[in-house]
């Protein structure tokens, strides 16, 4: 049977590639999808053979571009359910909400491990929750209210109304943890973002080949990324350094053996590469990991401390700091170069989100609707 789907996205960078990929996905399987987005977002949108429509109340931006505003994202989820409508919450990355088990979400921690780390826990999760509340869940909850929805009691509790959180990563890479019953690990959408399909020929020589893939929002990531340049090229690689949409390549000085372009397909590169240096954001992770390539990690923000986190706990890489200096990141290139721990450990991660990804659970939850719910319309 086909059914309507409408995906209310906003172009936050990484998480478009795999978003848009469901919507492909959805659309490929006969199903009618319109995708309610920025403008920024037309060709990605249009690539899926989805309709789109722009949003109309402030949302919309041209591009990603730092001079343009952020969105209030929870918010989105308010209409679908004033409506009625059955929704899914996709989170493209790990889960980010609290739940007994896990670290709070935002400083890079690694599991409780005794008395100590349970308090940490108990206090930093006190206090990201009480910023969030003073700072969001007043206007979430005025919002609410002209919709005759009862208040949250937390800012964060707003996804939960969802009739599935969908993670879209493997459970074997985030931490352990008991979470709410809708929560459900689908697995990565690997998929290419469409601005990265640019033509690409490995640079001559036979050194071991070190992608460097930083965000492709604005992070302020240009100084981070000339230091990464500067480090390879110190070491005898050969360099790849793609800027991504939001950096000119011109504003980056390429050293003896490294290659500064604005991008290049991911999934045809990493078959030649042997380590990968990003902020770690998930989508660059994922791929990297996919193709059994280990990493190190400069977190830039969002989820990436936290991801960075779970890199070495996994011991798929190292983490460093975004401010490390040439020779400490060259330290670090080296380190994980050197240890075939690193790449084995790759390989196992790698191996359980390719797993993932394949087998279809995605597209199985967002299809399953239940026989209670109103049938043909969705809202992702």
């Amino acid at each position: 049977m086909s059914n309507t789907y409408l995906f209310a996205l906003t172009d936050g960078g990484g998480s478009v590639a795999p978003e848009l990929g469901l919507a492909r996905r959805l659309v490929e399987r006969g199903h009618r999808v319109t995708v309610l987005a920025e403008d920024s977002m037309v060709p990605a949108v249009a690539a899926t053979g989805a309709a789109f429509r722009p949003w109309r109340n402030g949302l919309n931006r041209p591009d990603n571009q730092p001079e343009h505003a952020p969105y209030r994202e929870w918010e989105l989820l308010v209409a679908a359910e004033a409506d009625g409508v059955p929704f899914d919450v996709l989170m493209p990355n790990l889960y980010p909400l609290p739940a007994p088990g896990l670290p709070p979400f935002g400083p890079g921690l690694r599991p409780a491990r005794g008395p100590a780390g349970r308090l940490r826990d108990r206090l930093v999760g006190a206090m990201s929750q009480r910023m969030w509340d003073g700072a969001a869940l007043p206007g979430l909850n005025a919002l609410r209210a002209a919709y005759c929805l009862e208040p949250m009691a937390h800012y964060q509790d707003q996804p939960h109304r969802a009739r599935r959180e969908l993670v879209m990563t493997s459970a074997e890479f985030d931490f352990p943890a008991r979470l709410p019953a809708n929560v459900r690990y689908v697995g990565p959408v690997l998929d290419e973002p469409v601005w990265a399909a640019e033509p690409w020929q490995p640079p001559a020589g036979d050194a071991p080949l070190v992608l460097v893939s930083m965000s492709s929002t604005f992070q302020n990531q240009a100084e981070c990324l000339q230091r990464v340049a500067d480090a390879v090229g110190s070491l005898s690689l050969r360099g790849l350094v793609t800027t991504g949409p939001v950096i000119d390549p011109g504003q980056l000085t390429a050293p003896p053996g490294v290659t500064v372009v604005s991008a290049v397909p991911h999934g045809e590169v990493l078959r030649h590469v042997s380590l990968v240096v990003t902020h770690g954001g998930h989508g660059t992770l994922a791929r990297a990991f996919a193709a059994g390539v280990p990493v190190v990690v400069l977190a830039h923000g969002r989820d990436q401390a936290d991801n960075a986190a779970r890199v070495v706990h996994h011991g798929a890489g190292r983490s460093v700091s975004r401010a490390a200096k040439p020779a400490k990141i060259a330290d670090a290139v080296r380190r994980v170069l050197d240890d075939p721990s690193y790449r084995r450990s790759a390989a196992r991660l790698g191996a359980a989100l390719r797993r993932d990804a394949a087998d279809g659970r995605l597209i199985a939850e967002v299809e399953d609707l239940d026989p209670g719910q109103p049938q043909g319309r969705h809202a992702a």
